[in-house]
Parts: C-alpha cells; sequence; structure tokens
C-alpha cells in the first residue's frame, strides 16, 4: 500500500491567513527539518473560512502557492471541519457550526475545493476532511437529511466537473464522530443507501464523497476497526483517508482495587474547557457503552463509593507514539489494526496524523516544543508502516 503522511495543521492556533502563513513557517518547517530536512513534508492544512475566503478572493493565492512550494510542504489533504476559529478559549459544539444543512457550509467548502486544486502539484489527488452533517441532538429531521444531502450531491457536481475540465480528483470526506448524526460507519451507510444516493448519479457520488476513518473516533465508540472498514467496502463505500489518531483509555478492570480511584483522578487531569471530549463507557465486556457528551459528565457518574469497573474511552487525542502514562492507556494498537484491514481498500492512500490537542494536554504528555512532539509522532507512524 503507497501511503502520502502528513500531520494536521489544526494544531496550531490562527484563524485568519497571516497567523496560518506564520504557523507553518514556525512549527510546519521545525518538523520538517527533524523528519523530512531533504524531502517535501506532506501536511494536511486547515484553513479557517476566513483564511479561506482570503485566499481565494483576496489576490494572495499564487504567492501562497510559491512559498509553500520553496517551503517544501505538500498540502495533498485539507481538514474542513472546522470553521471558525478552532483554539479560542471555548470551542466545544461550536466546531459543528455550520452544518451541512447550511449554504455556508457549502460554500466554505467550494474554496477549499478551489484552493486544492491550485496548490496541489500536476497530478496529485487531493481529499478535504468534513463535518459529519451537524451534531446529533437533537436528532435532525428527515428534511433537514435531505438537505445535507442536496449541498454534498452539489459538492460532487462541482468536484466531478473539476475531474473532466482538468483531470485533477478530489473528493471530500465525511467524518464520522462520536456524538454526531454521523458516529459508526453504519450511520454512514445508512445516510448513503437511503439519502444521498437515492435518484442521484451514483457513480459521481461516490467517486467524490467519500469517509475520513478516524481511528480515535472509532476507537471510543467501541467499533472494531476491521468491522468498520469492512462495513464500508461491502457498501462500496470508498475511504478517503484515514485520520491517524489515539483515544485516551482507562481500564478498570486491569487495575488492582486501590489503583481504580487514583486512575479516575488522573483521568480528571484531562478535564478542559476548550474542547469537547465525549466519552464511552462499557460497564462491562457485554454490555452496550453508555455515551456521555463531555468527560466531566462522565466523571460524575463515579463520584460515589460504588465500585468502580470497566473501561472507558475518551475522545481526547493523545500522542500516538504514547501507549501507557501512569494508570492511563491510549487506544493506539489499533492504529495497526485499521493499517491491517485498509489492505482491503487499494484506492486509499492519504493518511494524516491529527492529534490537535497537545496544547491542552497535561504537562507530563508535552514534548519540549510542539515541534519535536509531531515530529516524535511522524517516526513513531513511519516505524509501523516501514
Amino acid at each position: 500500500m503507497s501511503i502520502q503522511l502528513g500531520y494536521c495543521t489544526n494544531v496550531h492556533a490562527g484563524a485568519d491567513l497571516d497567523q496560518t502563513r506564520a504557523n507553518l513557517q514556525q512549527h510546519a518547517l521545525a518538523v520538517k527539518r527533524l523528519v523530512s530536512p531533504q524531502t517535501p513534508l506532506g501536511i494536511g492544512l486547515w484553513l479557517s473560512a476566513a483564511a479561506s475566503g482570503t485566499l481565494r478572493r483576496g489576490g494572495q493565492l499564487d504567492e501562497f502557492q510559491a512559498w509553500l512550494q520553496e517551503a517544501g510542504l505538500v498540502p495533498f489533504t485539507f481538514n474542513g471541519f472546522p470553521f471558525g476559529d478552532f483554539h479560542q478559549r471555548v470551542v466545544k459544539h461550536r466546531v459543528y457550526q455550520p452544518t451541512w444543512c447550511d449554504r455556508a457550509r457549502l460554500d466554505y467548502t467550494l474554496d477549499l475545493i478551489a484552493i486544492q486544486h491550485q496548490l496541489l502539484p500536476p497530478g496529485r489527488e487531493g481529499s478535504i476532511s468534513t463535518l459529519p452533517l451537524q451534531w446529533g441532538h437533537p436528532p435532525p429531521s428527515g428534511s433537514d437529511l435531505q438537505r445535507c444531502a442536496e449541498n454534498l450531491a452539489e459538492i460532487a457536481e462541482q468536484l466531478d466537473y473539476l475531474r473532466q475540465e482538468t483531470g485533477r480528483l478530489i473528493y471530500v470526506c465525511l467524518e464520522p464522530e462520536p456524538g454526531c448524526v454521523l458516529q459508526r460507519s453504519a450511520d454512514v451507510v445508512d445516510f448513503f443507501e437511503h439519502f444521498l444516493l437515492p435518484g442521484r448519479d451514483e457513480r459521481c457520488l461516490r467517486r467524490h464523497i467519500r469517509v475520513c476513518h478516524d481511528v480515535c473516533h472509532a476507537a471510543v465508540m467501541f467499533e472494531d476497526q476491521a468491522d468498520a472498514v469492512a462495513r464500508y467496502v461491502a457498501a462500496g463505500i470508498a475511504i478517503g483517508k484515514v485520520q491517524v489518531s489515539s483515544a485516551l483509555v482507562l481500564n478498570l478492570d486491569e487495575l488492582a482495587a486501590a489503583d481504580r480511584r487514583p486512575a479516575l483522578e488522573q483521568l480528571r487531569g484531562f478535564h478542559e474547557d476548550r474542547y469537547l471530549h465525549q466519552t464511552c463507557v462499557q460497564a462491562t465486556a457485554s454490555g452496550a457503552p453508555s455515551f456521555f457528551e463531555d468527560l466531566p459528565a462522565a466523571l460524575q457518574t463515579a463520584a460515589d463509593d460504588r465500585p468502580q469497573q470497566g473501561q472507558w474511552r475518551v475522545h481526547f487525542h493523545v500522542p500516538i507514539h504514547v501507549g501507557r502514562f501512569g494508570r492511563l492507556s491510549t487506544s493506539q494498537s489499533d492504529i495497526a489494526a485499521c493499517l491491517q484491514a485498509v489492505r482491503r481498500c487499494p484506492e486509499l492512500r492519504h493518511f494524516e496524523i491529527e492529534t490537535y490537542a497537545w496544547t491542552v494536554l497535561p504537562e507530563p504528555l508535552r514534548q519540549a516544543t510542539l515541534a519535536e512532539g509531531i515530529a516524535a509522532e511522524i517516526r513513531w507512524f513511519q516505524r509501523l508502516v516501514s
């Protein structure tokens, strides 16, 4: 399997073009010096709606393209999920706005497509990951889902026109996430079969609307990596890219009784106010996981003196090269399981390391510099696939 690897630049604060450029200059070039000094470095470029609007309509795209080429940064994939400032003091549910019901989401994605087409070298495919329609609570109506499907179909039509006119293949990839309308592979298959495909050009839609499989997200939902991939393959839905990520795990059943309360206290240290940390708790191996919108709500259930058992999985993107720290562990093994499973997907090329939470990690998990942390992740993944 031929792999194109990059790291996602949504880890860097900055919602306007000047800040984006400064972050790439400071951090991405430092990562390149550490892991790829003589060859281009792949990046998963995040541009906010404001930054993408400035690039597309502000007359700066040619200059930005020339700078990226000179710097040796190749944005073969984009992260089109966060629309606004992904590093404001509180993000939480704001990251799911605007939804795919909204024209603003469609227009933002069209901007990203135009920008990626110009920035990519000739002959290269592009991928853009995006919101899994909207947050799942309250559940969307049937008309909401139809509107999402209409907007995605318009995206597919524009992408097919681009392909026919220029030969450039770009695909937009829905990214299932815990708590969203699309949170498991079965949700994606259901949306395709009941809303997106009926009455439309199926070949065009399957070519240009794909899935971004986030390893952490599937792990949090207790979804087996091989099962998820097999479900997509069986439904004829292509995986456009894999986000290589690792969830926070607390397995109380592996700990001595005396260590369980201290482990929960260590887990409490991961509560922070910026991002939503959806949590699934599986009390018994045969039981269905209980879902909590955020980590504090799950921790409240452990506040009494009842015996603690089971396994917790938290949507907190921890560094992928870390397997265990203190009494906590990670879903790192799911990355290898995913790699094995996607061997069934010969069209898959794009892999993006997405640990956006470096700046809110507890201090013991941080590296001396952000670039050194990202470089450690890249080296770990390269060893895994070598």
